[in-house]
């Protein structure tokens, strides 16, 4: 293992002279024993679902319990009318964020990045800084690997599950894995890139996980709305030069204790939160009523 936490990260970046995705392609030939190219084209399908499923959630999709679906296109429409107050880059992650997720709650082909209810953020924000940055495939590809490091860190070191640390280990952990991948796209440094991870994820602690029947829908896709663009205004800051003042492994390591300590009625279960207020359970019984359990 070429490293275990951030700090080893940004350490073999910056010794190396590389890139964090550079990094993470050597860890993945020691770990898989296969050629680079290999790994390159697994990551490039990989991106091709990716963009796949954004194409389909812009087009308008619903899901089968009709809780989600369509919210997309309505962002997309609101952008083109050219009166947003967020900016239309922000928002144009927000809406493919929230275009994926509503592509896995219609049962259709998503890429887990890092888990299936959490899946937006990084292709949303990608694919919406692509217009603006311009890169390469490969820069693109990069921007992947480059989230896949941080994510391997927090998953041995934390928790990507709802179910084992609320929603902060899943949409929380994806936000600061797409913050620190558009840092890089846009040419931060590697401590950069640590820098918009830490300062996402602070922002993301203790955000339970409530589903609202227990369907990865409510308030799911909104908050893969909200953790893109979470990871757009740390991914600015960071590339300002504003720094976290607590380092990007302790807020990893405060999470996974938050996580620990966190009621099970606020981790998956759909017993507490917003699945268990008079509107939830109502739609609860609703969904459950119609068969589809």
């Amino acid at each position: 293992m070429l490293f275990r936490n951030v700090a080893e990260l940004v350490k073999l970046a910056e010794s190396r002279k590389v890139k964090i995705a550079e990094i993470m392609i050597q860890q993945e030939i020691d770990f898989s024993g296969l050629a680079r190219e290999q790994i390159i084209e697994k990551m490039d399908r990989n991106l091709t679902v990716m963009e796949q499923a954004i194409e389909r959630g812009l087009s308008g999709v619903k899901s089968f319990s009709g809780l989600t679906g369509g919210d997309a296109v309505l962002l997309q429409n609101y952008i083109k009318r050219g009166k947003t107050l967020s900016g239309a880059i922000l928002l144009d992650a927000v809406s493919k964020a929230v275009a994926t997720n509503e592509v896995n709650a219609a049962m259709g082909t998503i890429c887990a990045t890092p888990t299936a209810g959490s899946a937006g953020v990084v292709p949303g924000t990608l694919f919406a800084v692509k217009d603006v940055l311009m890169p390469s495939r490969q820069e693109m590809i990069e921007f992947l690997f480059t989230a896949a490091a941080f994510g391997f860190v927090v998953a041995n070191n934390a928790s990507i599950s709802g179910a084992a640390g609320g929603c902060q280990a899943e949409v929380g952990s994806a936000s600061g894995m797409a913050a620190a991948s558009i840092v890089e796209m846009a040419g931060g440094t590697p401590k950069q890139c640590a820098e918009a991870f830490a300062i996402t994820l602070k922002n993301m602690l203790g955000l339970v996980c409530d589903p609202v029947a227990g369907l990865v829908e409510v308030p799911c896709v909104k908050r893969n709305a909200m953790g893109a663009s979470n990871a757009m205004t740390a991914a600015d800051m960071a590339l300002a030069g504003i720094t976290s003042r607590i380092p990007c492994d302790e807020v990893i390591s405060a999470m996974y204790k938050i996580g620990q300590s966190m009621p099970s009625a606020l981790r998956e279960t759909g017993q507490g939160g917003l699945a268990a207020t008079p509107t939830g359970k109502a739609l609860e019984a609703k969904i459950f009523g119609s068969g589809l359990k």
